[in-house]
């Protein structure tokens, strides 16, 4: 018999319907959206905070409450913006994202108690968006939200 590294395991759990577990869709949606516009007028290879300085720009003219540059518990760590104190933004201008950069924005949701991170690369000829998600440990509390 032949094994393969990359054989699929599948369980004959029911999976949610697309759509029901997707946290803040609209909020997420509008974010996406400036963030796609910020692309389109600076291009691919500006600097970070100069992508950072329009979103906050489009932000403030969509009315959003936001808040940049907040310092999470640990030193050093500055999350680049928080939505509504429901979503973390951390934006790149990079070549591409790496693993670094996942567990980076996963820190920022433990120590903030946010459950939605986007992690957002301006540096490709496409915007690249990724939705990441607070890991939660069973049985763990609930941390309060920054």
């Amino acid at each position: 018999m032949r094994m393969s590294a990359n054989q699929r395991i599948y369980s004959n759990k029911k999976l949610p319907k697309t759509g029901d577990h997707v946290l803040y869709p609209e909020l997420s949606f509008k974010i996406t959206g400036m963030c796609f516009a910020v692309q389109n007028e600076l291009g691919p290879f500006a600097r970070e905070k100069q992508y950072g300085d329009l979103l906050e720009k489009k932000l403030q003219e969509a009315q959003i409450s936001y808040r940049r540059e907040l310092r999470t518990a640990e030193p050093g760590n500055v999350v680049d913006v928080i939505v509504e104190s429901k979503i973390a933004l951390e934006l790149k201008a990079k070549r591409a994202l790496l693993p670094e950069d996942f567990r980076q924005i996963q820190n920022y949701l433990q120590a903030s108690g946010i459950k939605l991170g986007l992690l957002v690369n301006f540096r490709g000829h496409y915007l690249k968006s990724t939705r990441v998600l607070r890991l939660e440990p069973k049985g763990a509390k609930e941390k309060r939200e920054v």
